[in-house]
């Protein structure tokens, strides 16, 4: 019984973003249906054969390696700040960007990265049925984190409308970041973690097309240059555009950093004004509330959905950290489909402060009204995180019990 509920969840998730969608005529129901079979045959593959877990775990490590290239840059500037036991949030996740920044502008200028973008984005559009560039980011966000991998798409984002600009808006609210894929699986099942991570991406590009359907002619179908940016008088000078590159790279985060803090502190406050009406309420409880139904459609009894419903508001208000630390020392002890849908749902960065860190790093990479529009989808982005996560860990859960 617990099976067929867990299918009709997964039914009904895809069916909420369609009754949301801003353009339901423009969906692409061939392309949304052969990625939802992709993403079975991936989820059926991962769970059930090592080889699929040691691919994503190969890929994980050499963006690592790169991030923790970046970190010898920054323990020497700041080395009371990296030779720690724990990094704080802006040295670990967001300092990395000084380097990955001026790193994949490089690659841009040289003519590099729009290569591998053309060619790896034209093999995926085949299979999602989606744009070159959209379905390169997919992936790119995958182990770059957000902000990185909307930083290093600035030029892009710059040539891109405004819609397909939420699109990625909303798809970078269900990545994670390389560097910290070695925390979750110290603290959750690793098995269920590296499963995840391409689950996550296959549904970000499900739910933002279903939610956020866009028509892109074939001659607005292309890759960004750097001599696109540069005009008519060509290449910037490389010393100059460098400088550039790391100067913005040092604005973008500020500006991050500035709406992260705003955002989780804004959410506290809320959860304080809301104690001193009954000291029960909090914006994690009342999420918890909305939430029960969703998680039940996980295919778990009532006092587990219950449960699972509050770790879900949890780290929607705060983050999933602060979930997998509560749970770390009993995760073992739950049943094993209870333990995927957990731990899959939990990994991704589909909260409340990712909003400020995304909308952060618009401010730094578009124009006014381009920004502004992002500001007034923020209710989608919400919605495509929480939508992506719920999706996932559905999927999978189809295949542990």
């Amino acid at each position: 019984m617990f099976i067929i509920i867990n299918i009709i969840g997964l039914l009904l998730f895809v069916g909420l973003a369609v009754l949301c969608s801003k353009n339901r005529k423009d969906i692409k129901w061939y392309s949304i249906g052969t990625m939802l079979v992709v993403n079975l045959v991936v989820s059926w593959l991962l769970t059930g054969f090592p080889i699929g877990r040691d691919i994503v775990l190969g890929a994980a490590n050499g963006f690592n390696a790169l991030v923790q290239v970046a970190y010898t840059g920054i323990a020497f500037a700041l080395p009371s700040l990296v030779h720690v036991k724990q990094m704080d949030f802006v040295v670990s996740v967001l300092l990395p960007i000084l380097m990955i920044i001026p790193l994949f502008d490089i690659l841009t200028y040289i003519g590099v990265l729009p290569w591998i973008i053309k060619w790896i984005g034209r093999g995926l559009a085949k299979v999602t049925g989606q744009p070159k560039f959209e379905s390169f980011f997919a992936v790119e966000m995958m182990f770059l984190g957000n902000t990185e991998a909307l930083a290093i798409s600035g030029i892009q984002l710059k040539q891109m409308n405004k819609q397909r600009n939420l699109t990625l808006a909303m798809m970078s609210m269900s990545c994670v970041t390389a560097s910290i894929v070695g925390a979750y699986t110290q603290l959750m099942p690793g098995q269920f973690v590296l499963t995840a991570i391409p689950v996550n991406v296959i549904n970000a590009i499900i739910i933002t097309n279903i939610l956020n359907p866009v028509v892109v002619p074939v001659e607005e179908d292309t890759i960004a240059t750097m001599s696109a940016e540069s005009g008519e008088n060509g290449k910037e000078p490389f010393f100059s555009f460098l400088g550039d590159s790391i100067l913005g790279a040092g604005k973008l985060v500020l500006i991050i950093t500035a709406n992260v803090i705003a955002f989780v502190a804004l959410a506290a406050l809320v959860d304080k004004l809301l104690g001193t009406v009954n000291p029960w309420l909090s914006l994690e409880h009342i999420l918890g509330i909305i939430m029960f139904p969703f998680a039940w459609l996980m295919g778990l009894n009532t006092a587990d959905a219950f449960q699972f419903a509050q770790y879900m508001g949890t780290k929607l208000v705060t983050n999933e950290f602060v979930v997998m630390g509560q749970i770390t020392n009993s995760v073992k002890d739950l049943a094993p489909h209870y333990q995927a849908v957990l731990t899959v749902f939990l990994t991704s960065f589909a909260n409340f402060s990712t909003v400020g860190m995304i909308i952060g790093a618009f401010k730094g990479l578009v124009n006014h009204e381009k920004n502004e529009y992002i500001a007034k989808n923020v209710g989608f982005m919400l919605l495509s995180g929480v939508l992506v996560s719920l999706l996932s860990a559905a999927t999978v859960g189809l295949f542990i019990w």
